[in-house]
């Protein structure tokens, strides 16, 4: 069980060049299969008052939490994309099977998406989902209007290739979207349409949305710990909704350290759950938050 303290940033350093306000690119054509895509989601999550149970609510809080914390926070985000700790290749294979559920995209495309985003903080044409081109289009509007650079396989692939030449990640990136009919077919069998409703379209629309909100929000309101060299902002709302990642501040400033939340009311539940894994063996080589900035 390793683990791994950054050092803090030398000085405060000017924003680099990437920051510099630059005319934002038209707007690729809209894509209409996109708009059906989350149209229909959105309006059979809007059928969830006529099918309402307690357990089907129950069952989406549960998959929300699979999915989005485990799935897309733990998983995705810190362990694929940021390499913030390591597991078993086994067990790294099931979380990133666990993040292909939450219908996010698969692995690569992913990682590569956010990887992007880092490199290019804001910029509003080389961010994928650049908060300085608006709330709607950080927040949604970069998916139905795909840029090629965003959604071709070839420019992902290069963003993330560690996880590329593994056939199991492109393989979940050709059929993540397909894994979602044994999860409806299991939820129905179990507990027949209400659970479907609530299990796969309920479910999968607030977790987006909650995802969404750290791409929009977390770049335009909240307060800042660090010197980012952004706008990036930690907010409280938002990291309750992501069980940690609106601590985006902290995020963006120390983007390697596995823990989010660093002060004692900055709650991060996805890093109690990488702190379990550490303390039973499962994740080492995890990076701590500078020691120096805890005091």
């Amino acid at each position: 069980m390793t683990a791994t303290n950054l050092m803090p940033p030398a000085a405060k350093k000017p924003l680099p060049p990437r920051m510099a306000p630059e005319t934002p690119n038209p707007r690729p054509p809209l894509s209409w299969p996109s708009v059906i895509f989350f149209g229909a989601f959105h309006g059979l999550a809007l059928l969830a008052p006529w099918f309402f149970s307690w357990k089907a609510l129950g069952v989406a809080v549960f998959l929300h939490w699979l999915f989005g914390s485990i799935g897309i926070c733990l998983g995705y985000h810190r362990l694929l994309a940021h390499r913030s700790f390591k597991v078993p290749q086994w067990l790294e294979y099931i979380i990133a099977t666990i993040g292909a559920l939450a219908l996010q995209g698969g692995p690569t495309f992913w990682v590569g998406g956010h990887r992007q985003h880092h490199a290019f903080t804001e910029h509003v044409n080389k961010d994928p989902y650049s908060a300085d081109r608006g709330f709607l289009w950080s927040h949604f509007f970069w998916l139905i209007y795909p840029s090629k650079d965003t959604f071709d396989q070839h420019s992902y692939n290069k963003k993330a290739p560690d996880l590329a030449r593994h056939a199991y990640y492109r393989w979940l990136d050709k059929y993540f979207l397909t894994l979602q009919i044994p999860v409806g077919i299991a939820l129905y069998l179990i507990g027949g349409w209400s659970f479907v409703i609530y299990g796969v379209f309920v479910r999968s629309v607030i977790l987006w949305h909650s995802t969404w909100l750290i791409n929009s929000a977390t770049h335009m309101t909240g307060y800042q710990s660090h010197d980012a060299g952004d706008n990036s902002g930690n907010v409280w709302w938002a990291a309750l909704l992501t069980y940690g990642e609106g601590w985006h501040n902290n995020h963006h400033a120390f983007p390697k350290v596995a823990k989010a939340g660093w002060k004692w009311y900055e709650v991060d539940s996805t890093w109690w759950v990488i702190n379990g894994l550490r303390k039973v063996g499962l994740a080492t080589k995890v990076v701590l938050p500078p020691a120096e900035l805890l005091k």
